[in-house]
């Protein structure tokens, strides 16, 4: 299967007056086309961080980023800048993504007008309404503000716009966790079906294990900006290697009376994401640690069935 996107040894480093944040440390991993990587963890843990970087919405320290075999970061801006239209992002929060100035209908044309697509408005409005129809808008509503709009519809109106240039891979920053819960349902069925329709490639950002579950071929677990465990969703969930994810699977709601999980119980302090130290950086927390784990780095390595993991225990 091939691989649209090939991420190897990326970082992305920030200067804060402390020193140097760590947001994502070397990470390395690849999404096969048409399919969707869930990224989870903790807030802070650099999810969006490794999301925004990997279509150069931020600048990384060093590392590559391969889109269809060709590197992205070697590119110039002005060459980024083509690329945008496969490259695309949908952002966690549609009211704060979106314009105020602008109704539904500008929303949608502003990418076509910044890429001098349809040049007539004809065209435009022609476009418009398609990409409405597609995410299940009234056409009613093209002429409406954000503010005018609910939650849900406001972030169909997002997917409308990164959808309006048809990109090919589309980077989902927790798009339905400011959501309700039925809103939440509508809006991931609504990205599989299009996923299937177009033949999309998503990069699932989210720290609800549960919708990771739902809509993931693959799951990517990270920790103070580094990849932990990768695995395919169901060996991930059948044989949960890291004590970290298995402390994430642990939290996870069981609805039923009967077959209660037990909770794992993080105790102690986060590792400090600033100038961090060789060693594991989940180690502080973990209930298995032993002194290798505090001195040297552990590598994701594969323990077969395409599932790699960070961990000295393993």
């Amino acid at each position: 299967m091939n691989n649209i996107i090939e991420i190897k040894n990326l970082k992305k480093y920030f200067a804060v007056p402390q020193g140097t944040l760590h947001a994502v440390d070397d990470v390395t991993l690849s999404i096969p086309e048409g399919k969707t990587l869930g990224v989870v963890g903790e807030s802070g843990c650099g999810k969006s961080t490794l999301g925004r970087t990997i279509i150069r919405l931020l600048e990384p320290t060093s590392g590559d980023v391969y889109y269809n075999g060709e590197n992205i970061i070697s590119k110039s801006k002005a060459e980024v800048k083509k690329l945008r239209r496969d490259l695309q992002m949908i952002f966690q929060d549609p009211y704060e993504s979106l314009d105020p100035r602008m109704n539904v209908s500008r929303l949608i044309t502003e990418p076509l007008i910044i890429n001098k697509l349809y040049t007539g408005n004809g065209e435009r409005e022609k476009v418009v309404s398609e990409m409405l129809e597609l995410v299940g808008i009234s056409e009613k509503l093209k002429g409406s503000y954000p503010h005018e709009l609910d939650g849900g519809t406001r972030q169909r109106v997002g997917i409308a716009r990164a959808l309006a240039l048809d990109p090919k891979f589309i980077v989902c920053d927790e798009p339905v966790s400011a959501l309700d819960v039925s809103i939440q349902a509508q809006v991931i069925n609504l990205l599989q079906r299009l996923q299937e329709s177009k033949n999309l490639t998503y990069m699932f950002i989210t720290h609800n294990l549960s919708v990771a579950r739902h809509i993931s071929d693959i799951i990517c677990v990270m920790y103070l900006g580094q990849v932990i465990e990768l695995a395919e969703r169901y060996e991930l969930f059948s044989n949960t290697l890291h004590p970290y994810s298995q402390a994430l699977l642990s939290a996870i709601p069981v609805p039923s009376t009967h077959n209660r999980r037990t909770r794992i119980i993080l105790k102690s302090e986060l590792t400090s994401p600033l100038n961090p130290k060789p060693g594991c950086r989940f180690a502080p927390r973990c209930i298995h640690a032993k002194p290798e784990c505090f001195e040297v780095t552990p590598e994701l390595k594969d323990v077969g069935n395409n599932h790699k993991v960070a961990c000295h225990l393993v």
